[in-house]
C-alpha cells in the first residue's frame, strides 16, 4: 500500500463499495468475509460510518445498509451536474457577445468554488481550475454569494473570514465589506474592481432557485484595458443580470432545489 493512503479511510471506503455493491443490507459476518478484515476492526469501522450517517443498522436484524448521508451526497451531485448542464450554454453565449471568461460558481464558507467556466479566446484572459477556490469578500461571485445569505448565516461566515489584503483596492474592514454587500442586495449585481487581482475586473449576478433562494452565480472576468468603465456599465452589467434571470427562470422550471458542494 503506497505511504500516501490512509488505510483506515481506505477500508471504510471499501465497506461502503460493499454495501453498494450488494444493494441490500448484511450483517456484520458478511461484510467482514467481503473485505478481508476481521470483525472487530469492521465493527469499529462501522460505528464510526454510522455515527457519521454514511451506513445505517436494520434494528431487527442488526444487519448494515448504506446511510442517509450517502443519499444526500449523491442529491448534491446529481444537482450539480443538472446545474452545469443548465448554466453552460449560458457562459458560451456570454463568451460569444464579449470574449471575456464566464464562470459558474458557488460558496463554501468563505470561499468560492469554480465549479465550471468557458474561457475567452483572447491571447490575455482570465480563467481558473474548476474545483479552485478563492477568498469570498474580493470577489465578485463571492461577494454576490455572501450577499444574498440568509443574516444568521452570512454573519456566522463573516466572523470566521481573514480580509486579506490581495491589493490597494481589496476591502479590508468589516464595515465597508457589509456595506458593500448591502449595495450588492440593492442593485442585484455584484463589482470586483480589482480587489483579487492588480488589472483584473469583474461582475456576478446570482442564479436563483424556484423559490428565489440563490445557490449560484456566475460572473465575467477580464483586463481593464478591455474592461472599461463604459464597457462595464453599458454591456457587461446588463448581459450578466440578463442571462443570470434567464437561468434561473430555467433552474426553477427544472425544479433544482440547490446546489451544495
Amino acid at each position: 500500500m503506497s505511504k500516501s493512503i490512509v488505510q483506515s479511510v481506505d477500508r471504510s471506503l471499501s465497506i461502503l463499495e460493499i454495501l453498494v455493491e450488494e444493494n441490500q443490507p448484511i450483517s456484520l459476518s458478511q461484510i467482514s468475509e467481503k473485505a478481508n478484515l476481521n470483525i472487530s476492526t469492521v465493527h469499529r469501522l462501522l460505528h464510526t460510518l454510522m455515527h457519521r450517517g454514511f451506513v445505517g443498522q436494520e434494528k431487527d436484524s442488526g444487519k448494515y445498509k448504506l446511510g442517509l448521508r450517502i443519499f444526500e451526497i449523491a442529491s448534491a451531485l446529481e444537482s450539480s451536474l443538472d446545474l452545469k448542464a443548465v448554466v453552460r450554454p449560458y457562459l458560451r453565449e456570454i463568451v460569444d457577445e464579449c470574449n471575456e471568461t464566464a464562470n459558474l460558481t458557488i460558496l463554501d464558507g468563505g470561499d468560492v468554488v469554480y465549479i465550471d467556466q468557458v474561457e475567452s479566446t483572447n491571447m490575455v484572459r482570465m480563467f481558473a481550475n474548476i474545483g479552485s477556490k478563492g477568498p469570498a469578500h474580493c470577489l465578485g461571485s463571492g461577494k454576490v454569494l455572501l450577499a444574498f445569505l440568509e443574516e444568521d448565516k452570512l454573519e456566522s461566515i463573516l466572523k470566521d473570514i481573514k480580509l486579506t489584503k490581495y491589493t490597494s483596492e481589496t476591502i479590508s474592514s468589516m464595515d465597508k465589506l457589509k456595506n458593500n454587500l448591502n449595495q450588492i442586495r440593492r442593485q442585484g449585481y455584484s463589482i470586483d474592481f480589482e480587489e483579487m487581482e492588480e488589472g483584473v475586473r469583474c461582475v456576478a449576478a446570482p442564479i436563483r432557485n424556484e423559490a428565489g433562494k440563490v445557490i449560484a452565480a456566475i460572473s465575467v472576468s477580464g483586463p481593464n484595458t478591455r474592461i472599461t468603465d463604459k464597457f462595464l456599465y453599458t454591456k457587461l452589467i446588463p448581459l450578466v443580470t440578463g442571462k443570470a434571470e434567464e437561468i434561473s427562470k430555467n433552474v426553477g422550471d427544472i425544479g433544482i432545489k440547490e446546489f451544495s458542494n
